[in-house]
């Protein structure tokens, strides 16, 4: 059961990390860098893995489902459905109590009492997460408590001070938290006291009671204890990330706020919170590249979990931080199109100081010119000569004059061409060639990002339903079946048939999705119904079968 204090891991696609630094070092440089540095770019790598350790979870999920497939007896089928409730409930919720309540119906079946305790505190602890707070709590008042085992105690009050918890959080109630901390106590009292978990709790307690010497005490001894990926290290990190930022120390926690964030990528894990909070903490410190990075990742594992008070949380920050990234992302378009019009106004005073340079030019080639011919003219006459001489000396003073307002030009140009290329500098220093690059490229802008958007999809979609090609292929004649390119992981076709799996199935809706004609997909549509096995009329709803579970 996931409390407050544990969070999520992410999936997709998708569909848009924002790049951070990372570069190689020397080992004298290595030795300079902070811990804090360090957690960041593991951070950065991991998530660039997210997709990668996803797949291993499913992979194992889906190898316990074939197991569980085989098997016929209640009791067997029992603990395989166990193993699914403890792989999806951090994972997807809806998942975990769908088996849960399959288990409900094996211990029912059996008549074991202990069973059908142990299946309705799980299954009100995954309501409590999902929001559906009345039938968590009718559930834990309808545990006969003196009935429980000692383990089952312990569960039975866990599940207690995470609803409360939970319910706190969702209401922003403190006397729900309060409520929380008097089940946490009663936990603490049939936990043995050598347990890793009385000793986590116990850290807990003093940490929100405010007596952070003896949390940080505990805490770090537990966590050098627990080595990553243990999944107990991703709360000790993050309680101890909440501990520093009571003492308002940023650097430690954003540190161990990081090593939480990178323990739950690892372990799949999309209900947490350490994401929340490093997107909270950077928020603060004005890195709003980060702060927007980490923000879209909370959000989306919390949807794709369905932990209610986690997408109540994120909703309420996500508006500001992605206003605050539009408005730098608004405000750094300006400053490139400042650049450009700086730029393009220097070159056209250059043209015109050219312009205006050959026109004097011109003007003292025909002076030297009339000169000559006076000089020719009026050789004998010293009057006439010394006007010509005088005339002479003022061409030259002419050309002095706009020979020097020339390089005057030049050089007040060449300052001001000098001061953009020193402010284009600057933000390729700051490792903005990026954000330069797309705005001299903006033609590219949408269709990169519909590439990302359709790219986040498949992914997304094929983690959902692995099986999702081969059963669509079943449904069509061999001869039609449809075979990707290439790294290819849905096309035109599959896309389409993909929504209306999800329940799309209105064809104006599919073309603005995927921004086509409404003709284009009804003649898609019409070319695969034409494919089928079957009758063409089923076809939409055997699609929307496609990865159901069968037993």
């Amino acid at each position: 059961m996931i409390t407050r204090f544990e969070f999520k891991k992410l999936v997709f696609t998708s569909l848009l990390l924002i790049a951070l630094i990372f570069q190689g070092s020397t080992a004298w440089a290595a030795n300079a860098v902070s811990p804090k540095d360090s957690v960041e770019r593991e951070l950065n790598k991991v998530l660039g893995r997210k997709i990668e350790f996803e797949k291993e979870k499913l992979m194992k999920i889906f190898d316990i489902k074939e197991r569980l497939r085989l098997m016929q007896a209640p009791t067997d089928k029992y603990q395989l459905l166990e193993k699914l409730y403890l792989e999806f409930r951090t994972y997807q919720i809806d998942s975990a109590i769908f088996y849960v309540n399959e288990n409900k119906k094996i211990a029912k079946q059996l008549n074991d009492p202990i069973l059908q305790n142990e299946v309705d505190i799980q299954l009100a602890g995954l309501y409590s997460s999902a929001g559906r707070f009345i039938e968590s709590s009718q559930i834990l008042k309808g545990i006969p408590r003196q009935s429980l085992s000692s383990e089952q105690e312990a569960d039975y009050y866990r599940a207690f001070s995470d609803f409360y918890s939970h319910y706190g959080q969702s209401t922003n109630h403190y006397q729900y938290f309060t409520q929380s901390e008097v089940y946490r106590d009663s936990l603490l009292n049939v936990l043995p006291k050598s347990s890793e978990e009385y000793r986590i709790n116990s850290a807990t307690r003093a940490l929100f009671g405010n007596n952070f010497d003896k949390a940080e005490s505990e805490l770090l001894q537990l966590l050098n204890e627990y080595k990553d990926p243990q999944p107990e290290r991703a709360v000790i990190a993050y309680l101890l990330g909440l501990l520093y930022k009571n003492k308002g120390d940023q650097d430690k926690e954003i540190y161990y706020l990081g090593l939480s964030a990178i323990t739950d990528i690892k372990n799949t894990v999309k209900d947490n919170a350490s994401l929340q909070s490093l997107a909270l903490v950077y928020f603060e410190r004005n890195e709003i590249d980060k702060a927007y990075l980490f923000i879209q990742q909370a959000m989306e594992d919390a949807l794709f979990c369905n932990v209610r008070f986690r997408t109540i949380e994120n909703s309420s920050f996500y508006p500001i931080i992605n206003s605050a990234f539009q408005e730098k992302e608004q405000a750094n378009k300006n400053q490139l199109k400042n650049f450009l019009y700086t730029i393009s106004l220097m070159s056209i005073l250059l043209l015109v100081a050219f312009i205006i340079l050959y026109m004097q030019m011109k003007r003292l080639k025909k002076t030297r010119q009339d000169l000559k011919t006076l000089n020719t003219e009026l050789q004998g006459l010293n009057g006439q000569l010394l006007k010509v001489n005088q005339d002479l000396q003022e061409s030259n003073h002419i050309k002095e004059e706009y020979m020097a307002q020339f390089f005057e030009l030049c050089s007040a140009y060449i300052d001001k061409l000098d001061n953009t290329r020193k402010g284009i500098l600057k933000k390729v220093s700051n490792n903005q060639i990026d954000d330069l690059t797309k705005e001299l490229k903006s033609q590219d802008f949408i269709k990169t990002e519909l590439d990302d958007l359709y790219h986040n999809f498949d992914v997304i979609f094929l983690n959902l339903y692995p099986t999702f090609i081969q059963e669509f292929n079943s449904l069509l004649k061999p001869e039609e079946r449809l075979t990707l390119k290439q790294d290819e992981l849905l096309n035109s076709e599959l896309r389409i048939f993909a929504l209306i799996r999800l329940g799309i199935s209105d064809s104006t809706k599919i073309a603005r999705f995927l921004r086509y004609s409404l003709r284009t997909v009804y003649n898609y549509r019409v070319k695969v119904r034409n494919k089928v096995l079957g009758t063409k009329e089923d076809f939409d709803e055997q699609i929307k079968e496609i990865g159901n579970l069968k037993y």
